[in-house]
């Protein structure tokens, strides 16, 4: 089964982090994808604070995929699955947030997932990379929101 496996560190405290995380509304702000697809999306918070059983659609570029929230443990752990991607099926991700000596926070963001055809060859360099990228921008708009920015 191929997997990811990304583990990035930023200067931001694990509650701003957190913050940012179960909040699908800001994903486009730090993250690769474009836009949150509230009409594709189910039970998102209001307040922003998703709870498990929440799906968030996410469009980048033409594409849609949806990630239902499976666990929560309130500011170290969000997993979620696959409620539907047309690219992968039994896709499980988990991101931990564990906190540095310096108040910071290290970010662990893997997951695992199947897909089909010339995907297998494709996918988990590129899923890879992507999902760097994600793990990165998250650590620096949260250091950015810490300073004020």
């Amino acid at each position: 089964m191929p997997k990811y496996d990304v583990t990035v560190t930023t200067t931001a405290p694990p509650e701003a982090v957190w913050k940012l995380l179960v909040d699908a509304a800001t994903w486009p702000l730090w993250s690769k994808v474009d836009s949150l697809d509230t009409t594709r999306s189910t039970g998102l918070d209001p307040g922003g604070d998703d709870e498990v059983g929440a799906v968030r659609a996410f469009r980048t570029g033409r594409t849609v995929t949806g990630e239902r929230l499976t666990e929560k443990v309130e500011p170290r752990l969000l997993a979620y699955e696959g409620a539907f991607n047309a690219s992968m099926h039994d896709y499980r991700a988990r991101i931990e947030l564990r906190p540095t000596a310096g108040s910071g926070t290290v970010i662990h963001w893997y997951g695992r997932y199947e897909t089909n055809g010339l995907l297998r060859f494709v996918m988990p360099r590129y899923l890879q990379k992507f999902m760097r990228g994600m793990a990165e921008g998250l650590a620096r708009y949260a250091e950015e929101q810490r300073q004020g920015r």
